[in-house]
C-alpha cells in the first residue's frame, strides 16, 4: 500500500506579528503536518506531511480568517522505505528562475 507525502507552498498575507502568530498556531494545531516554514517577508508558508492539500488550505483558511493561495504542490510516494519523487501537480509561475536554481543547488 502506498502512502502520499505532500509538500505544499502557499501564499498567506502576513502583515504583522499577530498574523504570524495566528498562522503559526493554526499550523501547529494541524495534526497531519510534519514540518512547516513561514517566510513572513515573502508571505509564503511551506508545509510537508501526509495530507490532502485542499483540505489543509481550507483548515488554515478557517482557523486564521486569512486568504490562502496554493502556489505549488509536490507529491512523493513512499514504498517500503524508499521515496520516489513524482511530477509536481501544480507549478507556480510566480517563482523566478533564480530562486528555483538556488533551491535546487541547496538540495543537492
Amino acid at each position: 500500500m502506498t502512502e502520499r507525502f505532500c509538500c505544499m507552498v502557499m501564499r498567506i498575507n502576513i502583515d504583522c506579528n499577530g498574523c504570524y502568530r495566528k498562522v503559526r498556531r493554526a499550523l501547529l494545531e494541524t495534526q497531519e503536518l510534519v514540518t512547516h516554514l513561514i517566510e513572513m517577508k515573502q508571505s509564503k508558508v511551506s508545509v510537508c506531511g501526509k495530507f490532502k492539500p485542499q483540505e489543509i488550505a481550507i483548515k488554515i483558511r478557517k482557523k486564521t480568517n486569512r486568504r490562502v493561495e496554493i502556489l505549488e504542490i509536490q507529491e512523493f510516494s513512499i514504498n517500503n522505505g524508499q521515496s520516489h519523487q513524482e511530477k509536481p501537480l501544480m507549478i507556480s509561475s510566480s517563482w523566478n528562475l533564480e530562486s528555483n536554481q538556488n533551491l535546487f543547488a541547496t538540495c543537492t
